[in-house]
């Protein structure tokens, strides 16, 4: 039998069990500078920088990048790490220069273990979670605002997109029924509305999609990431590599979107008579199908089943 690859207990923080690291790795061999855009608790950063790599961190949450500064004190002082608070898609905002371009750069867009389990943070539909999901300080409102002001049609468009309720509409209208007796403050609050309109029988993969929607929703998350990725291409250096982890059918269709443009040479409408775009691949897509998580990462990390990995090389 073959061993059984096991990740060293140095690159697993409390903050964040790293997801597809080894394949993180190997689709960034050969590269001396990394951006990891989603620092979260460090866990793909310290094994990029066991490697020799130096790493740039950044993250919206200042408790996950506190808890990563800490945990990669060493790699600081040495110079082969720095941390910055910030949104990537805002990378100069996060006091990132203009000029600064890496040969990988790396997003995990979900949400840290530690995240999830602090209750405070109102990511779980544990009874008496809060519902907050704020990602950090930059975003606008919290779940429970977002719930007891949202118009009706407003909610019911966001969980059919981001939830794929089919009784979004139903839902969306249980909501507004119930915050206009008493505003939504916690989990429970949200867990009762999803029971009345999906039935006693509705569970946790339930909760979990709708608990999600909001989440994306309160973060901003795909629009931003609509933003950040010709951004982020652009950071890249010649033989670049850009690597996300999805966890969303929506985020990954925007990033396989935006792969298979810029791997194409003509972006043209199809009745175009001549070509009119740039004319040329910016680069090539490196997985043609996304990458998952094997069953032995699954069995020990139950949250790395929904992972999806794409990767993308910048041309020369």
């Amino acid at each position: 039998m073959s061993p059984v690859r096991t990740i060293p207990s140095a690159r697993v923080s409390a903050y964040h069990v790293p997801v597809l690291l080894a394949e993180i790795e190997s689709l960034l061999t050969g590269a001396t500078t990394i951006l990891d855009c989603t620092l979260g608790g460090g866990g793909h950063t310290a094994a990029l920088l066991e490697r020799g790599m130096r790493v740039t961190g950044i993250d919206r949450d200042p408790r996950a990048l506190a808890s990563a500064r800490e945990r990669l004190a060493d790699f600081e002082r040495a110079g082969q790490f720095r941390a910055l608070l910030g949104n990537y898609a805002a990378l100069s905002d996060a006091g990132l220069a203009y000029a600064e371009h890496f040969g990988g750069i790396l997003l995990d867009l979900g949400v840290s273990s530690h995240q999830f389990d602090d209750l405070s943070r109102g990511f779980t539909f544990r009874e008496g979670a809060p519902l907050d999901m704020r990602m950090g300080d930059d975003s606008e409102f919290d779940a429970a605002e977002l719930l007891n002001t949202i118009d009706e049609v407003d909610l019911s468009a966001l969980l059919r997109a981001y939830a794929d309720e089919p009784r979004a509409a139903r839902l969306a209208r249980e909501i507004v029924r119930r915050r206009s007796r008493r505003p939504f403050a916690t989990a429970d609050d949200l867990v009762d509305a999803i029971r009345a309109v999906l039935g006693p029988r509705s569970g946790a993969p339930d909760f979990a999609r709708v608990f999600q929607a909001v989440r994306i929703a309160v973060n901003d998350e795909l629009a931003g990431l609509e933003r950040a990725l010709p951004l982020l291409r652009d950071r890249l250096e010649p033989n670049g590599v850009l690597a996300i982890i999805s966890y969303h059918s929506g985020e990954d269709r925007l990033v396989k979107n935006a792969f298979r443009d810029w791997s194409a040479s003509c972006i043209c409408p199809p009745k175009l008579m001549m070509c009119a775009c740039r004319g040329v691949a910016l680069g090539e897509t490196l997985t043609k199908r996304p990458v998952s998580a094997g069953d032995v990462e699954t069995e020990g990390n139950p949250r790395a089943r929904s992972a999806r990995l794409r990767a993308w090389k910048r041309a020369v």
